[in-house]
């Protein structure tokens, strides 16, 4: 899903200049499903940042990916089911 070969100059300022920080985006993500932040990764992906935090819940483990420029959630889904 992730294009994570980009190097150079361009993806170093993108990466300095992100503007929601790591805990306010665990935050965000929390209020969409609530449970324990298991994993948090910062990729590039087409041009922006992208925070990706795995969740555990009771029901499974969910991936929530949030801008890191907006703190918008791209996407919401169910990595893993326990059911």
């Amino acid at each position: 899903m992730f294009n994570n070969g980009y190097t150079g100059n361009r993806y170093y300022s993108l990466w300095r200049s992100y503007r929601i920080n790591r805990d306010t985006a665990i935050q965000i993500a929390l209020q969409q499903v609530p449970g324990q932040v298991i994993n948090v990764e910062l990729y590039y992906d087409y041009g922006t940042l992208i925070y990706e935090i795995n969740i555990r819940t009771t029901s499974g483990v969910y991936e929530v990916y949030i801008d890191a420029f907006t703190g918008q959630i791209y996407e919401i889904e169910r990595a893993f089911n326990f059911d």
